[in-house]
């Protein structure tokens, strides 16, 4: 297994493009004035104290559990800005006190049994790339083991005829499609953190992925789930459908592991696509994009892709001048050519002004562009943050017909709580995904930092896009999750008695509370 940073995103010896860097330290000293910029050092694992563990393990459990300064560290936290400038200045504060490695559901019934008795916490980790403090313990936590969900990784029976499989939910995403792939079956679920990041994690946290229409989200896929809860084992039936009461997968899925672990999951299956096509559209006014994206989401043609994305994180992107907003369309199918789909996308697309150069190979330069981009973002988000630059995004979802507004106060809020915590700074938009009813916009905001505040003056941009976007009718997220970062804002978006059951749910499968505790929901602020 390669080496994974214990501070940060990725892998010690991944090489990020130099052009890259180049190109942003000149956009911070051309917007910020920052100029001369000398780069934080990387923590080492000989920098780091943690505290000792606050109690001991029997000896029944030291078969898979683990105190190792580097396991540790590297559970302390997700890759969110904040987990980020925490590793770098070496902040370790609230380690988990071990790490499982269970091999087994009896390992894990073990742990449950444990941490029930002694009022120890357990908090479920995937590939630990929760972006709003999912896998974090709590601060006021008596003591915690995080369960690393690696050895359940294997794809344990494939139906072809049903296009089916079973799969444990410690599996990484690369992982998963190789095995897939021999049989010419592929999920088809790919969100940014695909390398990073498990099949369970995705259930848990109710992962958006590949797909930017139709099928956007992983419990599209969740055919029955497996799930080991301190109140014994759920394993739900294998259906194509149901309408036998409240579902119990989409139950499990958004739960993020404040119910129990889930150790596996069969899911539904595509055939390896065939037929590819990705033209990039131009436009010259944002709000002729939009007007082309709804469009498009009301067609019917349900592409596969489908990214519009602002001047200027295009232009940051490689993919334009600055001036155009670009919509990157997509068609894909195991069954049929898509170039037909394409070419009526295309007349959507021109009848708003859109215009495009025509390609003969099916993927035009500046998808491709993007695509790259896109896998590199994480790696050059922690490269800029150790020059002092405040880079991170959010997202949420709203009604086309509130959109226009809604844009309009999220960009005045950011901007506003930008120049109050910043002096610099922008902040830029792209739909991830586009509904007939909605799209997902994704903001990135850029802003300088002040070397040791960066932090708190995150915190504070976020605390005021985080309400502006609940007091304009959007959710807290359309698909990074709740976590304890969001729980605040996510108690103001569901209705109350909502609430309450999955208070009570919560409550009467997990009653001494150890799982994940301040994740999704709070016990301290039920009303």
């Amino acid at each position: 297994m390669k080496n994974r940073k214990f501070w940060g995103w990725g892998y010690t010896d991944y090489q990020i493009d130099q052009s890259s860097i180049e190109q942003m330290k000149q956009m911070m000293h051309l917007a910020f004035g920052m100029k001369d910029l000398q780069p934080l050092p990387i923590p080492t694992l000989d920098e780091i104290s943690l505290r000792p563990p606050r109690f001991v393990i029997p000896d029944h459990l030291k078969t898979f559990l683990s105190d190792d300064v580097f396991e540790r560290a590297s559970h302390s936290f997700g890759k969110s800005y904040r987990d980020i400038w925490r590793g770098l200045y070496g902040k370790f504060d609230n380690p988990p006190d071990y790490v499982a490695f269970p091999k087994t559901e009896s390992n894990i019934l073990e742990l449950m049994e444990f941490c029930a008795f002694e009022g120890i916490d357990m908090i479920p980790f995937g590939g630990g790339s929760s972006v709003v403090g999912g896998v974090e313990p709590k601060a006021e936590s008596f003591g915690v083991i995080t369960v690393d969900m690696r050895h359940f990784d294997q794809v344990l029976s494939i139906d072809r005829i049903s296009r089916t499989a079973r799969i444990q939910a410690g599996i990484y995403g690369p992982s998963l499609e190789s095995n897939l792939k021999p049989h010419g079956l592929t999920l088809r679920h790919f969100p940014q953190s695909f390398e990073f990041s498990t099949l369970g994690g995705w259930i848990a946290t109710r992962s958006g992925g590949h797909f930017a229409t139709l099928f956007t989200h992983i419990e599209e896929f969740v055919q029955s789930v497996r799930v080991v809860t301190p109140s014994g084992i759920m394993d739900t039936r294998k259906l194509p459908g149901s309408g036998a009461g409240p579902s119990e997968e989409r139950f499990i899925a958004g739960s993020e592991g404040t119910l129990g672990i889930i150790t596996e999951a069969t899911m539904r299956l595509q055939d390896i696509p065939i037929y590819k096509t990705t033209q990039s559209v131009r436009f010259a006014s944002w709000d002729d994009g939009v007007e082309a994206s709804r469009e498009l989401s009301q067609s019917g043609l349900f592409p596969s892709n489908a990214r519009l994305i602002s001047p200027m994180e295009a232009f940051t992107n490689g993919l334009g001048n600055g001036q155009d907003t670009v919509l990157i369309v997509g068609f894909e199918s195991h069954d049929h050519t898509v170039d037909r789909k394409m070419s009526r996308a295309l007349e959507i697309c021109t009848g708003h002004g859109g215009k495009y150069d025509k390609v003969k190979t099916g993927r035009s330069g500046s998808a491709d562009r993007w695509k790259r981009s896109f896998l590199q973002a994480p790696y050059l988000r922690d490269e800029l943050m150790k020059y002092g630059l405040i880079v991170e995004t959010f997202e949420t979802a709203i009604p086309w017909d509130q959109f226009a507004k809604f844009h309009r106060a999220i960009e005045s809020a950011a901007n506003r709580a930008i120049q109050e915590q910043c002096g610099a700074g922008f902040i830029t938009c792209r739909f991830t995904h586009l509904y007939p009813d909605g799209p997902a916009p994704y903001y990135s905001i850029f802003a300088k930092g002040r070397q040791g505040e960066e932090i708190n003056q995150w915190d504070k941009i976020k605390s005021i896009v985080s309400q502006t976007i609940i007091d304009n009718g959007g959710t807290i997220t359309h698909h990074h999750a709740v976590g304890k970062d969001h729980e605040p804002y996510y108690t103001q978006q569901i209705s109350q008695p909502f609430y309450k059951m999955l208070y009570g749910a919560k409550t009467s499968i997990d009653p001494n509370w150890i799982m994940n505790p301040g994740t999704l929901i709070n016990k301290a602020s039920r009303n």
